[in-house]
């Protein structure tokens, strides 16, 4: 397996309504040693993580302070509502 197929992607996301950006902003991304700590910084922070490879690439390409074109926004409004949904069930239980 090449070294390639191996490297991890990760991207961190922010969304504010009263920003000056009208979609989620990428605040961080990487891939391997970069993509690790991301993930881990995250889990630490209790901040939500999402596994989407195919995603992650994509994300992991943009540099911080990119808005996420138009052609991804379905993806990501689909990771937020999965994250509602699930934030909602777990204050259920």
């Amino acid at each position: 397996m090449s070294q390639y197929k191996k490297l991890q992607h990760a991207a961190a996301l922010r969304y504010q309504q009263d920003s000056q950006h009208t979609a989620p902003v990428v605040v961080a991304s990487g891939l391997g040693y970069t993509a690790q700590k991301i993930i881990e910084v995250a889990e630490e922070s209790h901040v939500p993580v999402f596994q989407d490879d195919s995603l992650a690439t994509i994300l992991s390409q943009f540099h911080a302070g990119t808005e996420i074109p138009p052609e991804l926004y379905q993806a990501i409004v689909d990771i937020y509502v999965y994250f509602l949904n699930y934030s909602l069930n777990s204050e259920e239980t």
